[in-house]
């Protein structure tokens, strides 16, 4: 393994062990066996490791996007939504490295939607475009409804992870994926309002 992809590794092992404020050049050059100066060889600096993290964090969510099915794009939608739950609930830390921490490659709302350097959501837009093609719909609210769904979904995962939710992850899964699924179908039957 190259030296730069031991830094990533060490990173994400200390992120996942003490969250972000496990991640320091001296520690993560500690855990490769180099100085601190050599990671700067290979990461400018801090920032530069943490946005590493958050686009690993993204290839990861993009690798789940990729896997959806489904033989109709509604189907392959509330796949993902099961896809979302579990990302969060199964690798929390790499779900906290892909959309909670500050990155700055990390796609922006929406323009960078809008010009496709988001793969992930390059597939999700398509089938929700042509859900709301079936329905009479504008597809061109296709960002905004996933907007509205990820705003939801990463609300949600924020409470539960700060032990504000009762019952556990199998309550907190239930729950999540009536009220995602429940927000989608008022908005494709509101007409996306």
């Amino acid at each position: 393994m190259a030296t730069k992809e031991r830094i990533l590794a060490a990173a994400k092992a200390a992120f996942a062990a003490e969250g972000l404020a496990g991640v320091s050049v001296r520690r993560v050059a500690g855990a490769v066996g180099i100085t601190p100066m050599a990671v700067y060889r290979h990461y400018a600096d801090k920032d530069a490791l943490i946005n590493a993290l958050v686009m690993d964090g993204l290839t990861a969510w993009e690798v789940r996007v990729r896997r959806r099915n489904g033989a109709t794009a509604l189907q392959r939608i509330e796949h993902m939504i099961e896809l979302f739950i579990d990302f969060a609930l199964k690798e929390p830390r790499t779900f906290e490295a892909a959309f909670l921490l500050p990155g700055h490659d990390a796609r922006r709302f929406p323009n960078d939607f809008v010009r496709g350097r988001s793969p992930a959501v390059a597939l999700l837009q398509a089938d929700m475009e042509d859900v709301l093609r079936e329905r009479g719909l504008q597809p061109s609210l296709a960002l905004e409804v996933w907007l509205m769904l990820w705003g939801l979904g990463q609300g949600l995962v924020s409470l539960y992870r700060a032990g504000r939710m009762e019952g556990g992850a199998r309550a907190f899964r239930a729950l999540a994926r009536k009220l995602l699924r429940r927000s989608l179908y008022a908005m494709l039957n509101e007409g996306a309002a």
